[in-house]
């Protein structure tokens, strides 16, 4: 995990950041050694149908993984705020102590059974220490342990003048760190939703060695047309990884309704994994061919 000092634009980031090499000749493409993957492995993305219901959630939940493992994924992602509906109005009524809430007993009991890596989308996090609010992801090994934990850093604040306006940080606050994991398939990175608009998360990720980057991510009919794939495609060819994005599936009943269209991009920048807006697993195998000079 690498602390940031605050939110942060790209000369803080090459300042509070160590960087190894030539940074620049790196992502300067013809001289880019992409990142090493130990081997080919499939990954699946749950957009899962999100109720107000925390505990039908988290049995769905679990299903879902355990169904995704059976048919060879290895590491499942999970969308943001899967146990609960995503609402400023919401996140201090769902809210959970990490490591000892239920969602966490749930993931890591799933995570141990179907022998997956999980990214655990993510939950209402509440700091017990401080009575602070989080949007947080979790992270756990096949054993069910957890290895990892982002806090989102870049909170989802917008005013599109008669679209939409929503405001996170009326109630949550800001993560100040960025999260890596290592796997036995090679290094991941994690990042939550508007995070992806930040392109120096991603470019530190890929000097860090990881080959994919996870954004679980619930953006919303307003700017989820405009700019969804837009960004996953960008991060993907700027750093030159897999970028996985999963999303809630859409709810119109709800107050917030979500895009869907969870999607998987190769270091190309090509999707070879999307789908609409209902719930569903959606699957593609990250292979060793991109361990190459591109």
């Amino acid at each position: 995990m690498i602390s940031l000092s605050n939110r942060f634009i790209l000369s803080q980031s090459f300042k509070n950041f160590p960087i190894k090499g030539n940074f620049f000749k790196n992502f300067y493409y013809p001289n880019r050694k992409f990142s090493e993957l130990s081997m080919s492995f499939k990954i699946a993305c749950i957009q899962l149908a999100v109720s107000s219901d925390k505990s039908k959630n988290l049995i769905n939940a679990k299903n879902k993984i355990l169904e995704a493992s059976k048919n060879g994924a290895k590491l499942i992602c999970l969308p943001e705020c899967f146990n609960s509906p995503y609402g400023t109005q919401h996140f201090a009524q769902y809210a959970e102590n990490i490591p000892n809430g239920e969602s966490v007993k749930t993931l890591s009991e799933a995570a141990k059974e179907s022998k997956t890596y999980i990214i655990g989308g993510s939950i209402p996090e509440r700091e017990d220490s401080t009575g602070k609010l989080y949007n947080t992801c979790t992270v756990y090994d096949p054993e069910g342990s957890l290895i990892a934990k982002h806090r989102k850093v870049h909170l989802f604040d917008i005013d599109v003048p008669g679209k939409i306006v929503f405001k996170e940080s009326d109630s949550i606050s800001p993560g100040n760190s960025l999260t890596h994991f290592d796997t036995k398939f090679g290094k991941i990175g994690v990042a939550i939703c508007y995070d992806i608009r930040f392109p120096e998360m991603a470019m530190i990720a890929a000097q860090e060695g990881c080959i994919a980057m996870f954004y679980p991510g619930a953006f919303n009919m307003t700017t989820g047309p405009l700019h969804w794939e837009l960004l996953q495609r960008a991060r993907a060819l700027d750093n030159q990884f897999y970028v996985v994005t999963c999303s809630p599936a859409r709810d119109m009943s709800a107050t917030y309704n979500a895009w869907g269209h969870s999607t998987i991009v190769n270091p190309s920048g090509t999707v070879i994994a999307t789908t609409e807006h209902e719930e569903v697993i959606i699957y593609a195998d990250i292979g060793n061919k991109w361990n190459k000079k591109l």
